[in-house]
């Protein structure tokens, strides 16, 4: 058996932009459905939604057959739990809250095997070596692993330009509800200072030879960070898509009121 290769990490690397879907729904069904629908990425949430390890296993293996790339995100970046999900198969994390230089650096290194980094050889116990039956992966993995950092307050933004130069850092992407919080707008992305200080960091990432991404449900700002250069864009949030379905249809036949949706746009 060959080892799989990257594509969303490939693509990043040409520039080449892809969207992607939020994963919220916590279900493997849902999660291949997702899959089926053409985005080029997904992202299994495990800070947000109620995910635990086994729960992102079954995403990961119901997307597996398709093209849709998946994204971990745990609920922190710690060493122990990276190596975890890393195991079960995932070869791109999305970390969050990530504030400093050398908290990057260490998520590097959370990455890697030795002696580059730190993460745990126990192959034989994981499914991303298909148990010992990809032939050199101890050697190979290292190159596969894609590393993006979230951005996400006052103090992530400030030290930008340091988290982006760390070498391992594959992207960077700027959490808009978190992000509109810290500056003093929360619930609304959409204010001009927030909006100001994303596009900045979009400039700042490329500057700096990274892939930059974000999340927004508003097609008007997705498209317009896609125009600004970013690389991976989310369109939108699994639960918010099914929820605002649902609203919709019992609306048409209770005669309700649209209903009024929250999240600021984010979402």
């Amino acid at each position: 058996m060959d080892m799989p290769i990257n594509t969303f990490k490939q693509r990043l690397k040409n520039g080449e932009a892809q969207i992607g879907l939020w994963l919220g729904l916590a279900d493997p069904y849902c999660a291949e459905l997702a899959a089926n629908a053409g985005f080029d990425w997904l992202l299994i949430d495990g800070e947000h939604a109620p995910n635990d390890l086994r729960g992102l296993l079954g995403q990961l293996q119901a997307v597996a057959p398709y093209a849709s790339q998946p994204i971990i995100r745990p609920v922190i970046g710690d060493t122990a739990l990276i190596k975890q999900v890393l195991d079960i198969g995932v070869q791109t994390l999305l970390v969050p809250m990530v504030e400093s230089a050398e908290q990057a650096r260490e998520l590097v290194r959370a990455m890697r095997y030795p002696p580059l980094g730190v993460r745990g050889v126990g192959s034989a116990l994981a499914r991303a070596s298909r148990w010992n039956s990809i032939p050199g992966y101890l050697d190979e993995a290292d190159a596969q692993m894609c590393l993006l950092v979230q951005i996400e307050n006052a103090e992530g933004l400030a030290n930008l330009d340091a988290i982006a130069s760390i070498e391992g850092v594959d992207g960077v992407f700027i959490g808009p509800a978190d992000l509109s919080a810290s500056m003093g707008h929360r619930g609304n992305p959409g204010h001009p200072d927030v909006q100001a200080a994303i596009e900045d960091a979009i400039a700042r990432i490329r500057k700096a030879g990274k892939a930059a991404g974000i999340l927004s449900a508003d097609e008007k700002l997705a498209r317009r960070y896609l125009e600004l250069g970013a690389t991976f864009v989310a369109v939108g949030v699994d639960t918010t898509v099914l929820m605002r379905g649902l609203q919709a249809l019992a609306g048409k036949f209770k005669d309700a009121p649209a209903p009024v949706t929250g999240g600021g746009g984010v979402y």
